[in-house]
């Protein structure tokens, strides 16, 4: 077994694709600067998007407000409220379809839509907190600016446009009265959840975390330090969101690069698609493959491996939980053999798959790590981070969370005298809008 192993090893090694590869301290430093070059709006592969959301202000007790949550493929919409113990009180709730999804739509067609989702419940309140997860810029209104959708989503009309703006000409347009709208996405409402449903806890600092089909981050940063905007109250601060999906200066392997190249947008968001459950499947099945065409598995397991169409991340999760039963994609194409090379390609597939696995989760620490160091909090074992992680990639991807906590305590805590916790909040993105659509 070892040998097995020391053969995935220099597999991976020889295309720069194994996790023992990346620096921990060398990539963080990389991005902590990328961070300072968006927060001064240098050239910089992370956004640094000022949301203009304060995290101190009070969640009135009793008061309803309307959430909307645009993300992916589904539109949800909802009134909610906190209770006289805080407790956040969800009604008429309702799932629809993103507009967009089925077929190409105009501005109109599109914030119609959204306005007709909202029609039967628009008079609960004057406030609407829309959680938007697609890159926006905020406005110190705290509209956004669609700056851009990702492939799903069909309307092209609609970028550049102001999305509440929007949306209350719709509302106006089926006679409705205009509503305050506050614009903020997913990693926001996610650090916003915890930060309100943490309460009796200490902590020093709140990150929003999301590691799903994709991945972002979003954390609390002073004023002084966004350059970029040099009219802000300086003795203040404010979240951050700051699109590390799109980071771009990860230490790419041979095996990263080819892939990307075959993705519709090439040279973009190349972190994401080296953690994000979108992109890991395929990833793999890429890596796999070139381990088949450079004879790592017997004659047989080349030539089956070779023949796979496509592998998501659900069907490597399916594997690596159960290897053997014949029922996923992997298993699948080494299944009726029982002789010895049979088992040696089952080995060799899933130590490959697990150090790849292993090299998602030190990049992700790495993420976390820096914007950890970057808040400046976290120096107290009594008051650490509070980390607030959300996405099926972090928590369902077998022994995905495991792996990001031994390269965080080993490098954040033991070299950095930083320290975390990770949290996860239910129905993080609707109280998170909720909050932001009644203190804002």
């Amino acid at each position: 077994m070892e040998d097995i192993n020391f053969n995935a090893i220099d597999f991976l090694k020889q295309y720069n694709m194994d996790h023992e590869q990346i620096g921990m301290e060398e990539c963080c430093n990389i991005f902590l600067d990328e961070m300072e070059k968006g927060l001064a709006g240098q050239d910089s592969s992370l956004e640094m998007i000022p949301t203009y959301m304060e995290t101190e202000n009070e969640v009135p007790i009793g008061k309803k407000v309307i959430v909307m949550d645009a993300g992916g493929t589904n539109f949800r919409v909802a009134v909610v409220h906190f209770d006289k113990n805080k407790k956040t009180v969800i009604e008429n709730f309702q799932m629809n379809e993103m507009p967009g999804v089925e077929k190409e739509v105009s501005k109109k067609d599109f914030f119609k839509t959204m306005a007709g989702y909202v029609s039967d419940i628009i008079d609960e309140s004057s406030n609407i907190g829309f959680c938007f997860s697609y890159p926006a810029e905020i406005m110190p209104n705290k509209d956004g600016k669609l700056i851009r959708f990702s492939k799903e989503i069909k309307a092209k009309q609609v970028k550049g446009q102001l999305i509440g703006e929007s949306l209350n000409a719709a509302l106006k347009s089926i006679g409705k009265e205009p509503k305050h709208v506050v614009i903020l996405n997913d990693t926001v409402t996610t650090l916003l959840a915890g930060r309100a449903t943490s309460s009796g806890q200490s902590y020093d600092s709140y990150i929003g975390f999301i590691l799903g089909t994709g991945t972002n981050c979003a954390y609390i940063e002073s004023n002084e330090n966004i350059k970029k905007k040099p009219d802000l109250d300086e003795s203040k601060s404010q979240i951050i969101n700051i699109e590390s999906g799109g980071f771009g200066k990860a230490p790419m392997g041979e095996i990263d690069k080819q892939f990307d190249k075959s993705t519709i947008n090439p040279n973009e968001h190349t972190f994401e698609k080296m953690i994000s459950g979108a992109y890991l499947g395929p990833l793999i099945l890429e890596t796999v493959q070139q381990a088949a065409k450079d004879e790592l598995f017997s004659e047989i397991g080349c030539q089956r491996i070779l023949a796979l169409k496509e592998l998501s991340t659900k069907d490597v999760n399916d594997f690596l939980y159960e290897p053997k039963t014949g029922e996923n994609a992997l298993s699948r194409v080494l299944t009726e053999r029982s002789d010895q090379l049979a088992y040696l390609d089952f080995a060799t597939l899933y130590d490959l798959i697990d150090r790849m696995i292993t090299r998602s989760a030190k990049l992700t620490a790495i993420n976390l790590s820096s914007v950890v160091l970057k808040s400046g909090k976290g120096k107290d074992p009594e008051k650490p981070v509070c980390i607030v992680a959300e996405g099926t990639t972090f928590y369902r991807l077998k022994d995905f969370q495991s792996k990001v906590e031994a390269f965080l305590t080993n490098y954040l805590v033991t070299q950095k005298g930083r320290f975390y916790e990770i949290i996860s909040v239910e129905n993080a993105t609707l109280i998170g809008a909720a909050i932001a659509g009644l203190t804002n």
